[in-house]
Parts: C-alpha cells; structure tokens; sequence
C-alpha cells in the first residue's frame, strides 16, 4: 500500500479538487443575478469575471476532470464525476424539471446524493479497487461514513439558504428558510448536527477496538459541545454572523473527516 499511494493520491486528488471547482462555478454560473444580491463579493456577481470568462473556466475544468478520470483507468472517480454533474445540472440550471434549487427537498437530496453519497463512493472504491486491486465491498466504516456525511450535507444544504433570504425571496426560490423562517431552519440545523454526533458516539462505541472507542466518542462530544456553545452566540439578525456560522459548520465537517478513519 505504501508504494502505490503516493503514486495514486495526486492523481486521484486532482480530479476530485477539479470536481470541486467545476461544479461549484457552474452553480455558480446560473445564478449569477441572485449572487449580486447574497453574495455579492463572488468573481461573478462582482463583475471580476465576465459571463464568458465562467463559461470557459467551467468547460475546461469539465474536460479536465473527464480526462483525468478516464487517463487514470478509474471507472469508480469517472461515474462519482458523471454523478456529481449531472446532479449540479438539474440543481442549478433553469429549465424545465431542473432548477432544483427552488425546492428545499430536491435541493437537499441533491446536495446529500453529490457531496454525502457519489463523491465518498467513487472515492472509496477507486482506492479498493484500483488502488488496493481489491473487490468493491460495503465496509463498516464506509457505512458510517456515508451516513454521518449525509447527515452534514442535509444540514449544509438548509443552512445555506438562510442567510440568502432577501434573493432567494425576491427571485421565487422558496427554500426551508423562507417558508419557515431563519431561527426555525437555524436550530433544526442544530439539532440535526447534535444528532449526528449522538449516532456517531453510540456507533464508536459498538466498536471492538478501545482506541477506537475512545478517540470517536471523546472526539464527538467535544465536537457537539462546540457546536451548542456557538449556536448559542449567534445572533439570528446578522447576516454576516450566520455566514460566519456557515464557515464554521464547514470546519465541523474537516474536523469529522479527521474523526472518520478512528472508526473501527
């Protein structure tokens, strides 16, 4: 294994960060006007880039990542990278049956089956089975892995829409924050993390090994209880302090990814 993942991570790492890039500019993309209103600091909504300079960063990155997947023999990161752009597709563009953005559920689903769900398995069997030359199995971990990531990205995708409610509003988009309110969807949030972490502390704790037992439980809760003393600090009103709290709920999730192979 030493010997073949130095070789195999770059190459892997490079399709999976070009994934990254190519899907969020394409989100970005077709939603440029109500970007000026929620975000409008972005390259595009600013006017840095224009239209057609995004359409090229996107395209290029689009057969980039293509070229890789299918440079590197890798079926696994080629359908993950297929999945991942279709489902961003009918997420962001505004056609008939897509824009899937405008329902809170079809937003959420698609965020959990991209980011919760593709991306991990095409990532996980590509090192088993390219890289190990090992047979596609479910694992253990890899069970609790999907499931703790899907609940983050559920939790992602209806955090979001909350400090965009004056564009989502004025454009028609009606997401959980603006049918509900932003307190209401802050602390479903919440409460859908804290959760997480009660599954993912009971699940370490079925584990046969005792440093895994120990690492997973003692590093959740430390985890659940910076997240309940933060929410608590939040003010509700501030656009900026719930995009603030956006930030940090993304280095919950780096966090978890450190927490995630302790597991046994």
């Amino acid at each position: 294994m030493g010997f073949v993942l130095p070789a195999s991570f770059p190459r892997a790492s490079s399709i999976a960060t070009g994934m990254f890039v190519e899907i969020a500019r394409a989100v970005n993309l077709t939603s440029t006007i109500i970007l000026q209103i929620n975000k409008p600091y972005l390259p595009l909504a600013s006017g840095e880039w224009s239209v057609k300079t995004g359409t090229i960063l996107v395209a290029s990155s689009l057969i980039w990542c293509f070229w890789l997947a299918w440079n590197e023999g890798s079926w696994p990161l080629f359908w993950a990278f297929l999945s991942s752009t279709l489902l961003a597709v009918a997420y962001s563009v505004d056609l008939p049956l897509l824009r899937w953005k405008k329902s809170p559920a079809l937003a959420a689903t698609t965020i959990l089956l991209n980011t919760g769900v593709a991306r991990p398995l095409g990532y996980f069997f590509h090192i088993q089975t390219i890289v190990l030359k090992r047979p596609a199995t479910l694992t253990r971990p890899l069970i609790f892995c999907l499931s703790i990531l899907s609940l983050f990205f559920v939790v992602i995708a209806l955090f979001k829409d909350i400090p965009d409610m004056e564009g989502d509003t004025k454009f028609g988009i009606r997401s959980l924050s603006t049918r509900l309110g932003q307190k209401q969807v802050f602390w479903i949030c919440i409460s859908l993390l804290e959760m997480a972490y009660g599954f993912t502390i009971l699940a370490g704790a079925t584990s046969p090994v005792l440093w895994s037992k120990i690492s997973t439980g003692m590093g959740h809760a430390i985890l659940a209880s910076v997240l309940i003393y933060h929410a608590k600090q939040v003010d509700l009103k501030s656009n900026v302090a719930l995009q603030s709290f956006y930030m940090f709920i993304w280095k919950l999730l780096w966090a978890e990814y450190f927490l995630i192979p302790l597991f046994r």
